[in-house]
């Protein structure tokens, strides 16, 4: 009854903590890019400020769309959400941990995916348009890139399973080919579904809710590969919860460090 306790407690911090964390990831990304274009970096807090100016507007729809596209920012930014909440950051065991599966993971983000598009492409318009073909294409590659990356992490750790995965690697799974691979394709894989937010397609709230959906799609998928690749500091949440922030510390640290090395590799693109 305590450990269920504690994983409920765990899971309610964990998901305040990622709906905290994913603007500011964000932030980091745009100082460290900004920093090596050799421009001025803008505030840390900068996409907080721009998500809570977004939500006080009213938001533009075409006059032919149909309940669609109000109602898919809103699915988007759940899914996400919801996949967030599965890949663990400061603590194993969660109350998600049984669902926190790989393969449902895929489809919470092609869900989110599959909404944005299809919004974008109820309004009609030319910018819209542009933005679903854009958004679809890149889901193209990302669908099966994450399944690589469930196959090749079932072989290493025989589940798919995220919160095992996890443990294994923390209690000291060797790596080898496979999770090399997938190391490489979660890499691969995480700058694109940033891309793919679908700011031609929204204004006001709808635009601030597109863009918190894809800022936690990328801290969904750096979480993953901290949890994977890099579980070290992670606790049990059955543990003691004073142990908690000394490991949601070490989950940022970690996350920072990603989101710097994500924003040289565009930056250098650029």
């Amino acid at each position: 009854m305590i450990a269920a306790l504690l994983g409920l407690l765990a899971q309610l911090l964990h998901i305040a903590l990622v709906l905290a964390a994913a603007p500011l990831l964000a932030g980091v990304m745009r100082i460290g890019r900004a920093r090596l274009l050799g421009r001025a970096p803008p505030p840390l807090l900068q996409p907080w400020h721009d998500l809570i100016r977004l939500a006080r507007k009213q938001p533009v729809v075409a006059a032919g769309a149909s309940p669609l596209a109000v109602a898919a920012p809103h699915a988007a930014f759940a899914a996400s959400l919801a996949a967030a909440a599965l890949v663990p950051s400061f603590a194993l065991g969660m109350a998600s941990a049984p669902a926190a599966d790989l393969l449902v993971l895929g489809g919470l983000l092609a869900l989110a995916r599959a909404a944005s598009v299809l919004a974008a492409m109820d309004a009609g318009t030319a910018p819209g348009g542009l933005a679903a073909g854009r958004t679809a294409t890149l889901g193209a590659l990302a669908v099966p890139t994450l399944a690589l990356v469930a196959l090749a992490l079932a072989l290493a750790a025989g589940s798919t399973n995220i919160d095992r995965i996890a443990t294994l690697a923390a209690h000291g799974g060797a790596p080898h080919a496979a999770l090399a691979l997938a190391l490489g394709a979660l890499v691969l894989l995480a700058p694109a579904d940033e891309e793919a937010a679908l700011h031609e397609a929204y204004s006001g709230r709808h635009l601030a809710l597109a863009e918190g959906a894809a800022a936690l799609r990328t801290l969904t998928l750096l979480s993953l590969i901290v949890a994977v690749f890099a579980p070290y500091g992670i606790v049990a949440a059955s543990g003691l919860p004073l142990l908690w922030p000394a490991a949601a510390i070490a989950w940022a640290a970690k996350l920072a460090v990603l989101a710097a090395a994500l924003a040289a590799a565009r930056a250098a693109r650029a």
